[in-house]
């Protein structure tokens, strides 16, 4: 039995992928009733159990909440799942979620994890079976076990240690959200005459803050580290108008790279 704990966008979206893979067994649900209504109506999961129940009967356990309420699930299942069951999580920084797994997990054992993939909406009824396919799937340790999911849902492994996750994401994704959140708060009195670059690059100012409240929070160090950066090369850039065809030529290239490898 799988438990979903969270069966908002990525948990449902998780159970989806692995019925379509071909998982046949009981898929429980762990959330408010509105998001079990949700799940069950999507297909996403079979019934809702409390936590205690759900881990203990349990072979994996998929953590799917805000980060906040990651960590404070993480500090309460351990009690409950049988020895040896496989708790990971898909919650948007590690290092605070793999240093709690680290103090709390001892019967369970535990692989951090992030798949890079999402929408701007929320909930269950937005889930996707084929959210996950050709997505970097980060894990913070090797598991047969999940990583034998993630393949058969159709993402890419990505491992590296919950340190360098966060520096990395920190520039890949929290710092374009707050650049896109950032260019709508200066773009509100244009609006008139916004055209397609103005919604592209405010498109992830649509993201609601109750999901990025505790992202900001735990990489906080990180965050702010890039957008030093950004910072920086922000005055370079200022400072060469007009004259930019060579930082040009290289954005041109960074971004094929991008595209290349995402």
């Amino acid at each position: 039995m799988i438990a979903i704990v969270g069966v908002g966008l990525i948990g449902a979206s998780f159970a989806l992928a692995v019925r379509k893979a071909g998982y046949s067994g009981r898929i429980v649900g762990v959330s408010s009733p509105a998001a079990i209504q949700a799940g069950i109506e999507r297909g996403a999961i079979d019934e809702d159990l409390p936590l205690a129940q759900a881990a203990a009967r349990a072979d994996l356990v998929y953590l799917a909440q805000p980060i906040e309420r990651i960590l404070a699930t993480i500090e309460e299942i351990d009690q409950y799942v049988r020895p040896g069951t496989l708790i990971t999580d898909a919650g948007s920084t590690k290092r605070a979620i793999v240093e709690r797994a680290t103090q709390y997990i001892r019967r369970g054992r535990f692989v951090g994890g992030h798949p890079m993939a999402g929408k701007e909406s929320r909930g269950a009824e937005s889930a996707d079976a084929d959210l996950f396919r050709g997505r970097p799937y980060v894990l913070t340790s090797a598991d047969a076990e999940i990583e034998a999911w993630i393949a058969k849902i159709g993402a890419r492994i990505v491992r590296m240690d919950a340190e360098e996750h966060d520096r990395r994401v920190a520039a890949v994704s929290h710092l374009p959200q707050l650049l896109s959140t950032t260019l709508a708060l200066m773009l509100d009195d244009s609006a008139a005459v916004a055209g397609p670059a103005a919604l592209d690059m405010t498109r992830l100012a649509l993201s609601s803050y109750d999901i990025w409240r505790d992202i900001l929070a735990t990489n906080r160090t990180q965050i702010d580290g890039a957008l030093a950066r950004y910072i920086e090369k922000l005055q370079t850039i200022r400072a060469e108008l007009p004259d930019l065809h060579e930082d040009f030529a290289r954005a041109l290239k960074a971004a094929q790279r991008l595209r290349e490898s995402s």
